[in-house]
């Protein structure tokens, strides 16, 4: 089989999404701008990813700096192997994460075609491009995950029917806010990881294509929560502002799943305990959610006392941002 690898000059050429908060571009002039690029650079994980080729012993799954134990005392204590094994679990642990979410994003997708007025615009055609990538990332996702021989992290039985409830949940700034919080963290920190040449090889390639075409996906988001927030009044965006600033303060602690350190002998409690009162945990925690923070702030979506308090205790807001809330809250955007 003849595989056609994505290179980085291909994903840095597309690079990440140049919307703002600031200026928002008509919504089916974007969509037939996603378009063209999804019919342009639009891979196939299935034929762009060796899967027949054997992993590499030596190759980690992820940069040492960005593993959940990283600087603690725990983290001095495992040998050179051990790392590189919780490496693979919390990986698996991620990419598990995904699976969830990308079923999750493509839920909300098909109710907004479902209860668009028109369902044949180029807006509705580009929601359901994206559905067809995010099922091919959704299975790319697991072949990575039977690739590494781990078996997937599973949430709790609960949290999985509370996933069901996306189809009832109400679409506004807070779904595509959601949808940016998977989707920008994931954009963040593969972007350093497709460029290190000491992960493996297969990984890499997964993550030049999920880079590539999230690229699309979340200007589309960037865009409709802008619009979505011109839409409504003050008392409804304060409300999807809290639930949005939940979800963070969720988010990051759940994108590994403590269960990952019991591959090296440690306990799920003790493992969570150091991961959260380590003194990396927040130097992460900004460095990937800080895209996307950024963006809320300049849209107005990052205000108000509340959901800047809960914002706050999830250790995630750049430190200028945090200084600029303390000083006045930002003036809110129209769209």
């Amino acid at each position: 089989m003849t595989t056609e690898y994505v290179t980085s000059k291909a994903v840095n050429e597309v690079g990440a999404s140049a919307s703002t908060g600031r200026a928002v571009g008509d919504r089916q002039k974007t969509a037939q701008r996603l378009l063209r690029s999804t019919a342009d650079r639009a891979y196939n994980p299935e034929l762009d990813i060796d899967w027949d080729r054997p992993l590499a012993p030596d190759k980690a799954w992820i940069m040492e700096h960005r593993q959940t134990l990283y600087g603690t005392k725990l983290w001095e204590g495992l040998t050179p192997e051990e790392r590189r094994e919780l490496g693979k679990h919390e990986t698996v642990a991620v990419l598990s994460f995904g699976l969830y979410a990308e079923v999750g994003l493509s839920m909300m997708l098909m109710r907004s075609v479902l209860q668009s007025r028109t369902m044949v615009d180029d807006h509705c055609r580009y929601a359901l491009a994206e559905v067809g990538e995010e099922t091919r990332h959704s299975t790319m996702f697991s072949r990575m995950v039977n690739k590494s021989g781990v078996k997937p992290y599973k949430y709790p039985r609960g949290l999985s029917k509370l996933v069901r409830l996306v189809a009832f949940a109400p679409v506004g700034p807070a779904s595509y806010a959601g949808t940016l919080l998977i989707e920008e963290i994931l954009d963040r920190l593969q972007r350093e990881g497709m460029a290190d040449e000491t992960l493996q090889p297969h990984l890499r390639q997964l993550m030049k294509i999920h880079v590539l075409e999230e690229a699309r996906h979340i200007t589309y988001a960037r865009e409709e929560m802008v619009r979505s927030m011109a839409a409504h009044g003050k008392a409804y965006n304060a409300l999807h502002r809290g639930a949005f600033a939940v979800m963070v303060f969720g988010v990051m602690p759940a994108l590994v799943n403590p269960k990952v350190y019991r591959s090296v002998g440690i306990g799920m409690l003790r493992g969570l305990i150091a991961n959260q009162t380590s003194p990396r945990y927040r130097e992460n925690a900004v460095y990937s959610g800080e895209p996307l923070l950024r963006f809320c702030y300049e849209a107005g979506f990052i205000r108000g006392a509340v959901s800047t308090r809960i914002l706050r205790m999830a250790r995630a807001l750049p430190p200028d941002v945090v200084a600029e809330l303390k000083r006045k809250p930002p003036k809110a955007v129209a769209a």
